[in-house]
């Protein structure tokens, strides 16, 4: 009992400790109330039954087991603006909202990485090239928020199923460097067939530069010769993205 009592201890330090320091001065069983009056809510009504703010405070109620955690919520809605952009800030820029410390942090990064693995696996058990919707869902929110260039490849079988999502090269603001003979031989070491390129334009605008036209019509060439197949490469912008297939710029 005394371990018991111990342990509950440690946890409401750290509760204090994740928000901003203070003992906190609210009533434990309103706010327990309130926790349980919320989850109730949500598991009966599911999404369409509770604000985004409300969703937030669900995923705090585990990390922040004492601390009435609403303003805190509702805090990271004005800084990020929407959900989706609480889950995409990075570690230090969740860290500038009051109440939020590196297990708050850590706890949302969580909830975003196992958002991704569920769009992800929408379509890597599957012919990827009839699900390409889920191939941009996933990659728009994948990629979509970062401050930088990457270029990522997903890999490919002869049944078009995915081997391997690999992040081939992060670069800068405006430019990543995408290496035609490095890509092709990741290939064969993977013993992949075919190979679909993405990267990401920070800017926002999904429109393909000259460099990532010639750098793909390079990696189609080398790959023919070996049997590998240059799919589609993908650039994603804010709210759009440009896909090379559909826009006629894949060689036949």
């Amino acid at each position: 009992m005394a371990k018991k009592n111990n342990d509950d201890h440690q946890m409401r330090l750290q509760a204090s400790k994740d928000t901003d320091g203070q003992k906190n001065k609210r009533d434990t069983k309103d706010t327990d109330g309130h926790r349980e009056r919320l989850r109730k809510r949500f598991m009966k009504g599911g999404l369409k039954a509770v604000a985004d703010y409300e969703i937030l405070e669900l995923i705090l109620f585990s990390v922040i087991p004492v601390i009435d955690v609403k303003s805190i919520a509702k805090a990271l809605l004005r800084e990020f603006t929407t959900v989706t952009g609480v889950f995409q800030a990075e570690e230090h820029e969740l860290k500038r909202v009051k109440g939020i410390g590196p297990a708050s942090a850590a706890t949302i990064k969580t909830v975003f990485a196992i958002s991704q693995i569920l769009l992800r696996e929408k379509f890597e058990k599957n012919d990827i090239l009839t699900s390409f919707k889920e191939v941009v869902d996933y990659c728009k929110l994948t990629m979509s928020h970062l401050k930088v260039e990457q270029m990522r490849v997903l890999f490919l079988d002869s049944s078009h199923k995915l081997l391997l999502d690999e992040v081939q090269h992060q670069g800068t603001i405006n430019h990543t460097v995408i290496y035609p003979r490095e890509v092709i031989r990741r290939c064969l070491e993977l013993g992949a067939t075919g190979l679909i390129i993405i990267h990401n334009h920070p800017s926002g605008e999904s429109q393909p530069s000259n460099a990532d036209i010639q750098a793909t019509y390079d990696i189609q060439k080398i790959g023919e010769r070996l049997g590998i197949t240059v799919h589609d490469h993908i650039v994603i912008g804010h709210n759009n993205f440009t896909s090379f297939k559909n826009s006629g710029l894949i060689l036949k």
